[in-house]
């Protein structure tokens, strides 16, 4: 039966251009039968069991057939006729339903997709180990292994929750499970220091695929970058009097940091008065290199200090007016 139905369907080929009216019109009640849902939805994972139905009605036809790779059915004079697979094997699978109609035979088809999410998603840096430089380009790869078909298939970066740039896909209509590596440039900052990159793998077989679409994601990959040092202080540094005199420097490795003045090291007061202003260098030194900044400290009254200044005055000018009444007196 099933190579009968290879032999039909060639004559179908021509006969369908060539039938004119009654064949379009018998063409007609197949897909109405499919647009009212007879047929299954038309996308399968690979290995489940997949079932359709052709169907119209017996006076119009003299026998219904399936043309297909897997499970073709015996040819039937009946109203319908049901393609069934326990296991789908193939990938570039076609179904064909068949017509033998009075003045000619026809043929409508059913566009299914057999699809196979990815066994493993992974990222990585390509050509690298190690910590990131603050500053250079380095590139994410994600490999995405055994998936089908893969021009269905769209990839995206994250750093953290944020994506980074649009999905990527390839324009590839191989059937069968493929591996296909993508990749994105980046360039850390010390702002990523500690944050983690990873990808998502997401199958988009439209309406008729499974919904939500299957997504595979990635391990996080740790960034940690090298940057620095950073000075997180103004040159022009007022310090209330009283305070500790500081700059923060920030990188990693955290930077090691010395204080000079008039080109002596010295130790940063932790209680600085009016003779600590002046110019300072603040050194930093970290694994990327050595930076100096100049201050400029100017020491300032604190309005604590200014209050307590204030309130001596008025006892003072209180005790001045007692003394001179009392002389008075």
């Amino acid at each position: 039966a099933v190579k009968k139905s290879f032999v039909l369907l060639r004559s179908f080929t021509h006969l369908v251009h060539t039938s004119g009216l009654f064949c379009l019109a018998a063409d007609a009640w197949l897909n109405f039968m499919r647009n009212k849902s007879v047929y299954k939805p038309d996308c399968h994972r690979f290995g489940d069991p997949a079932t359709a139905n052709c169907s119209g009605p017996q006076m119009t036809h003299s026998g219904l057939g399936w043309e297909v790779q897997q499970g073709a059915p015996d040819l039937t004079g009946g109203e319908f006729l049901v393609w069934r697979v326990d296991n789908l094997t193939v990938w570039s699978l076609k179904p064909m339903c068949y017509a033998l109609v009075e003045r000619g035979d026809c043929v409508t088809g059913l566009n299914l997709t057999v699809y196979k999410p990815p066994d493993l998603v992974s990222i990585s840096y390509l050509n690298h180990t190690g910590p990131l430089i603050e500053g250079h380009v380095y590139t994410l790869q994600c490999t995405v292994e055994n998936v089908a078909p893969v021009g269905s298939l769209s990839v995206t970066f994250y750093r953290g929750q944020e994506a980074l740039g649009p999905p990527q896909s390839r324009n590839n209509s191989e059937k069968k499970p493929v591996t296909e590596i993508f990749t994105l440039n980046i360039k850390p900052t010390g702002e990523d220091q500690e944050g983690h990159y990873w990808c998502e793998a997401k199958l988009e077989l439209g309406p008729e695929g499974p919904q939500p679409p299957p997504v595979v994601k990635s391990q996080n990959l740790t960034a940690t970058v090298y940057f620095g040092p950073q000075f997180l202080c103004p040159t022009n540094l007022k310090v209330e009097e009283g305070e500790k005199l500081t700059c923060e420097v920030k990188g990693n490795p955290l930077p090691l940091v010395t204080w000079l003045r008039d080109g002596m090291k010295v130790a940063p007061p932790l209680h600085s008065n009016r003779k600590h202003s002046g110019k300072y260098t603040v050194q930093a030194e970290g694994a990327l290199g050595q930076k100096n900044l100049t201050l400029e400290v100017e020491i300032i009254i604190s309005s604590g200090m200014c209050l307590r200044i204030l309130m001596c005055v008025c006892v003072c000018v209180c005790v001045c007016v007692c003394h001179l009444r009392n002389c008075v007196t």
